[in-house]
Parts: C-alpha cells; sequence; structure tokens
C-alpha cells in the first residue's frame, strides 16, 4: 500500500470536514473565522487525524463515527503550530511553506486564532457526544484521551520544560519529557482515541499505545534530525530554527549517528507491538511506522 496516496485520501475526508464545520461566517468577528481557516487549510501532512480514522476503522470497520474527534484533533494540532510560530516563542517565519498566521493577521489575532481552534475542538467532540445516542462512554473515554495529551500534563507541559531549556544544560531525561510530551502524546492520543471509538479491547489498546510512544518519539528524533539536513521546500517551515532558538534535540545531544539509530530502535519496537496482534488488520500501521521514521517531509 502507497501511504502516501493513503494519507492523501484520508486527509481530503478531513478537509472536507472541517470546511463543513468550521465557522465562515459574513459576522462582526469574521476576521478570526478567517484566521483559524487560513492556518487550518494551510495543508500539513493530517497525521493527527488520520491515525484515529484508521484505528477506528481497523476495530470498527468504519471510521465516520470518529470524524469529529479526528478534526477536533486537527484544531488541537494547528493551534499549538500558530502558537509556536509567535515571536515570543519560536517566532518563525513560514509554516507549511505559507508565511505563518501572525505574518498575516497580525499577533494578537494569531493568539486568539489558536484559542479559538483549541475551544472549537472541545465544542465539536462534546456536541458529538451530546448528539449521538449510542457509545457514548466511549466518546467520553477518547476525549478525555485527547484531553489529557493536550494539557498540562502533555503538550502543554512539554512546551513549557522546552521553553525553560533554552540557553541551558539538558540532560537525557529532560529532553525525552520534551519530546514524550510535547509531540508523542497527541501522536499517541491519536491512535488510542481512534481505537476506543473503533471499539477495541484493553489488552489492544495497551498495545497500541506501546506503538504510539514508539512512533511519537520516532517522529520528533526525525524531525531533529530534518531541522539538520531537511529541505525547507520539503518541509514547508524555517531550516535550522532549533538551533537559531538554543534548543535541546537530539542531535545536538547525541550526534547524528545515534540520532539515527535511535530511531531505527523505535521502529523496530514499534513493529514488535503490533506484531502481538490476533487477526486485526495492522499492516498500514507498520507501513505508516517506516514512513514516519524515514520522511524527508
Amino acid at each position: 500500500m502507497d501511504i502516501s496516496n493513503e494519507l492523501g485520501k484520508y486527509s481530503e475526508t478531513i478537509e472536507e470536514y472541517l470546511n463543513e464545520i468550521l465557522p465562515k461566517s459574513n459576522s462582526l468577528q469574521k476576521r478570526i473565522f478567517e484566521s483559524m481557516r487560513y492556518s487550518i487549510f494551510a495543508g500539513g501532512k493530517r497525521l493527527r487525524p488520520f491515525l484515529i480514522l484508521k484505528t477506528c476503522e481497523i476495530f470498527n470497520g468504519d471510521y465516520k463515527e470518529a470524524l469529529p474527534f479526528a478534526a477536533a484533533m486537527e484544531m488541537i494540532h494547528t493551534y499549538s503550530l500558530i502558537h509556536d510560530d509567535l515571536p515570543c516563542m519560536d517566532n518563525d517565519d513560514f509554516r507549511r511553506g505559507k508565511p505563518t498566521n501572525h505574518k498575516v493577521y497580525g499577533e494578537n489575532l494569531a493568539i486568539l486564532a489558536g484559542d479559538g481552534l483549541l475551544n472549537f475542538a472541545y465544542e465539536t467532540m462534546i456536541s458529538h457526544v451530546f448528539n449521538t445516542k449510542s457509545n457514548s462512554e466511549r466518546y467520553l473515554k477518547a476525549l478525555k484521551e485527547i484531553s489529557n495529551a493536550a494539557g498540562v500534563f502533555g503538550m502543554i507541559g512539554g512546551q513549557v520544560v522546552d521553553i525553560e531549556s533554552e540557553d541551558s544544560g539538558i540532560d537525557q531525561r529532560a529532553l525525552d519529557f520534551i519530546h514524550n510530551n510535547k509531540t508523542s502524546a497527541l501522536i499517541e492520543a491519536s491512535i488510542v482515541s481512534g481505537a476506543i471509538i473503533g471499539g477495541a479491547n484493553d489488552d489492544e489498546i495497551n498495545l497500541l499505545r506501546d506503538y504510539g510512544k514508539s512512533i511519537g518519539l520516532g517522529f520528533q528524533i526525525r524531525d531533529d534530525i530534518l531541522d539538520k539536513i531537511g529541505d525547507m521546500d520539503k518541509l514547508g517551515k524555517d531550516i535550522g530554527s532549533d538551533e537559531d532558538n538554543h534548543k535541546a534535540t537530539y542531535v545536538s545531544l547525541y550526534g547524528m549517528d545515534s540520532s539515527i539509530e535511535k530511531s531505527k530502535e523505535l521502529y523496530n519496537f514499534a513493529i514488535t507491538s503490533l506484531n502481538k496482534f490476533d487477526k486485526k488488520n495492522i499492516n498500514i500501521l507498520k507501513e505508516l511506522a517506516y514512513f514516519l521514521l524515514n520522511r524527508d517531509m
């Protein structure tokens, strides 16, 4: 199976759904809707919503009931990118090959656009729980999984340690904490929440959690590698920004060879977790792990 084509197919589904639900009215606050939609539709792999839809489909045979959660995850991810790019954070000029939100709409509206996407993500998930009579317990568990991953014990917590580690020495424990929370948490939550919605049992969820932790950390290590050797045209963002902002990365702490080796170890662990499944069609997840940990974009 061609992973790029599979990602593209699901990306179209996600974009159609996001276009349908994201506000675009000509009301007094219409400028915030423009800013939110600018960043949402600026491109991207749609990896996290893809993971939600695909793991739900593996266990349920149909991904449609996971669409609100997949859209919410993309909104949460995009809000974090808008805020990451701000001058007070990473001060980046480009994201997904286009000027960052604050370069187009100004810092004040960019902050509010991020806030708007985060809040609308929860509005979308909660509305689905209230409007759907069946499987409400699964939806609430998935909502809790996503909420935890996005909060102070997940992505935000990782961002805090990342900021406080700039211009200072950092050890492996702190670096792993940053990567496991700032990046890996949302990837893991995407895999697990999709499986929860699809009806996976506890043992299956635990195996997928191990898989998610592995590819999530490996994904960030690959990002660290590409920040040194990547192509801006392919990545759609500035190269070398981590070094410019004095951020610790796997490459800066361990070197390129060790970072590549660690990525291979994480790939092998992810595959080992998947090999414990019976009968489920999880080959797509194996192929995805290889694609993510060897990508050039």
